[in-house]
């Protein structure tokens, strides 16, 4: 499988996980994962259906530190999304627990389409599928949400869950330099674009 390398150091890998890839497994016990593959150390996952940048470590002193830096919500992470519907302001915040555990995520609208908008995401907490329940929560959820909502809710059909993770900003764990990156859509979703 094709996993393109977006950074790379002798202490980090970034890498562009392609969706319906697991970053770890699930208590299936999953043999073929993102971290199988690559053989090193996870910082944070992905969703199987989201694609994206995702962080991996080359050893556990640097995971440990990378963790430290999401626990203290040090890392910016951006996301575009294309939800259901449009939401009815062109930026808002959803504060909505999950699990018990206080959740927020900020969006703004950059595109309106006929059945759908394309959105910017940038969660403030990490939750599990955050991004997906509190974009269901709205009344918007992700365009190929097969979890949180029915697919025969959907006009549009989409192969995969419109999710990716574009953007990400954080102080590098050993040379304290700060670290910006960013990626194009996936082929797919431009696809997705050109034909709605």
């Amino acid at each position: 499988m094709n996993i393109p390398i977006v950074y790379e150091d002798q202490w980090l890998l970034v890498v562009d996980k392609p969706s319906g890839l697991l970053t770890v497994p699930t208590p299936k016990k999953e043999t073929r994962t993102l971290t199988s593959i690559l053989g090193i150390y996870p910082c944070h996952r992905l969703d199987r259906e989201t694609s994206g940048l995702i962080i991996y470590a080359k050893d556990r002193p640097t995971q440990e530190k990378m963790a430290e830096e999401f626990r203290q919500k040090k890392v910016k992470k951006t996301y575009t999304a294309f939800l259901r519907g449009i939401p009815d302001r062109d930026e808002g915040r959803i504060d909505f627990p999950i699990e018990n555990q206080g959740a927020v995520t900020n969006y703004k609208i950059i595109a309106k389409r006929k059945d759908f908008a394309i959105v910017e995401v940038r969660p403030l907490t990490g939750r599990t599928n955050q991004i997906r329940i509190h974009f269901k929560q709205i009344g918007h959820p992700v365009l190929g949400e097969r979890v949180f909502a029915f697919r025969k809710d959907f006009t549009i059909k989409a192969k995969r869950l419109c999710l990716h993770a574009q953007e990400l900003e954080f102080t590098h764990p050993v040379t304290h330099q700060p670290v910006h990156l960013k990626i194009d859509l996936p082929p797919d979703l431009q696809l997705f674009l050109k034909e709605h």
